[in-house]
C-alpha cells in the first residue's frame, strides 16, 4: 500500500533540552532533492549539525539533526514539515503511476512564474529599521526579490520591496491586511503610509535588470579563484579546507571527502553545487564537530549512473566545491567619497533560486554593528 504522503516527513523533538531536533525524510528520490530540503531548512533559520542520506535511485532515506538560532525563538515546526513535504516528489512517481500526464503538469507548474507584488511604505528612519522590516516579511513567508531604499536628509525613508508570496495569497484582502498590520506593529507611529499592489509586467521584468556596477568590481566578485596565502604566520581559512575525490573504494561510485570549517548553510552550499553539476548522491554522511570542523563523505555518480572518471571533470568539481565552501557569498567594501558601500553577491542556483535569508543576515549584522543603511540598490552580477 506504500507510505502515506504525510509520513514522508517526520519531525521528532528532542527528549532533552539543548539536543538537536531530528528530521526524517523518507520519500521518492530525485536529483537535487537534498539541495531543496537543505534550502528549506536554512530558510527557517535552522542549522544542520549532522546528516545521513541513502538512496537506491528511486527511494531515499534522509536524516537531519538541526538546531535553532541562538535567540531561542522556536521555529514553526508544522509549517516546516509542510514545506518539506512540498519538496518531496509525489508518491505516485515511485509506485509507477507517474505517467506522462503528471509529468506534463509538473513541467507546466515549473514554467509558471509567481506573481510579483510591490510593498511601498514611508516612515521615519531609525537604527535597525530595515532589518526589523525584513524580519517581519520573512516571518510572513514573503520572499524578497528586490529592494530599493532611499533616505532624505530630513530622515524620511521610502522603502520599495518587490516580493513574492510563498503561500500565494497576497492578492487577497485578508493577506494584505495581515502584512500591513505586521508592518505597523514593528514601525509604530513612524509609518506614514503603506501600500501593496501587484507589480506591473514592466516592473516585474526590471527584476532582471543588468548590473550598474563597475566592471572591475564585477570581475572581482565573480572570480573563481581562492585567495593566495598571505605573508607571516597567519593560517588562512582555506588551509583548513580539503576536498578530495577517490574512485578506488567503490565499483560504481566516486567518493567525495570534505573537511572544512563550519558555517551557516554549509550543507546547502555543497548540495547546491552538486545539483548544479547534475551529480546524484547515493550515500552521504555529514558531521559537525565541537571544534568547528565539518566532515563529509559523499558517494556520488552522474545522473546516468556512471562514476566521475574524467580528470578534468573531477578537478572542476573539486575546485568549485572549494570555492563555494570558502566563499558562499562574495563580499567587498567600496569607498565612494564620504560614503561606504557594502557589496554582497548571492549565488543563484541553476533553477533561479538564491541563497535564503541573505538580506536578513546582512541587515542583522549591520544592526548589531550599529551601522545605519540609507540607500539600497540591487544589481545583477553575471556569475
Amino acid at each position: 500500500m506504500g507510505i502515506p504522503c504525510d509520513d514522508f516527513v517526520v519531525v521528532r523533538q528532542p527528549e532533552t533540552s539543548g539536543e538537536p531536533t531530528v528530521i526524517t525524510v523518507n520519500c521518492p528520490d530525485k536529483t537535487g532533492l537534498g539541495c531543496d530540503l537543505c534550502r528549506i531548512i536554512l530558510s527557517f533559520g535552522l542549522n544542520i549539525v549532522r546528516g545521513d542520506v541513502s538512496t537506491d535511485g528511486k527511494w531515499c532515506f534522509i536524516l537531519f539533526w538541526v538546531v535553532g538560532r541562538d535567540s531561542g525563538a522556536q521555529p514553526r515546526w508544522g509549517l516546516l514539515k509542510k514545506r518539506l513535504l512540498g519538496a518531496c516528489p509525489a508518491a505516485s512517481r515511485a509506485s509507477g503511476l507517474y505517467n506522462s500526464f503528471y509529468r506534463l503538469q509538473e513541467l507546466l507548474l515549473l514554467e509558471q512564474q509567481p506573481q510579483v507584488f510591490l510593498i511601498k511604505f514611508c516612515c521615519y528612519d531609525r537604527l535597525g529599521l530595515l532589518h526589523d522590516v525584513t524580519q517581519v516579511l520573512c516571518e510572513l513567508e514573503l520572499i524578497i526579490r528586490r529592494v530599493k531604499v532611499s533616505t532624505t536628509p530630513e530622515g524620511r525613508v521610502m522603502d520599495l520591496f518587490f516580493i513574492t508570496d510563498t503561500r500565494e495569497l497576497l492578492h487577497t484582502k485578508k493577506r494584505q491586511e495581515e502584512t500591513m498590520d505586521a508592518l505597523r506593529a514593528v514601525l509604530g507611529d513612524s509609518m506614514t503610509s503603506c501600500e501593496i499592489e501587484l507589480a506591473s509586467e514592466d516592473i516585474a521584468a526590471c527584476l532582471q535588470a543588468s548590473s550598474c556596477l563597475p566592471l572591475a568590481i564585477i570581475e572581482e566578485m565573480s572570480s573563481f579563484e581562492l585567495p593566495q596565502e598571505p605573508p607571516g604566520g597567519y593560517r588562512p581559512l582555506s588551509h583548513n579546507l580539503s576536498v578530495t575525490m577517490d574512485n578506488s573504494l567503490s565499483p560504481v561510485h566516486s567518493l567525495i571527502q570534505i573537511v572544512c570549517p563550519d558555517h551557516k548553510g554549509l550543507l546547502y552550499d555543497i548540495m547546491r553545487t552538486l545539483k548544479d553539476y547534475n551529480i546524484q548522491i547515493s550515500y552521504g554522511r555529514f558531521y559537525s564537530s565541537l571544534n568547528g570542523l565539518c566532515e563529509l563523505d559523499l558517494f556520488v555518480m552522474h545522473t546516468d549512473g556512471k562514476k566521475i572518471i574524467d580528470p578534468n571533470k573531477q578537478k572542476a568539481l573539486c575546485e568549485r566545491l572549494r570555492l563555494e565552501i570558502f566563499h558562499p557569498l562574495r563580499v567587498t567594501v567600496v569607498s565612494r567619497g564620504p560614503d561606504t558601500e557594502l557589496l554582497v553577491a548571492n549565488p543563484v542556483e541553476v533553477s533561479g533560486k538564491g541563497r535564503p535569508l541573505v538580506f536578513y543576515d546582512i541587515t542583522l549584522a549591520l544592526k548589531l554593528l550599529r551601522t545605519r543603511i540609507f540607500l539600497v540598490r540591487p544589481a545583477l552580477i553575471p556569475w
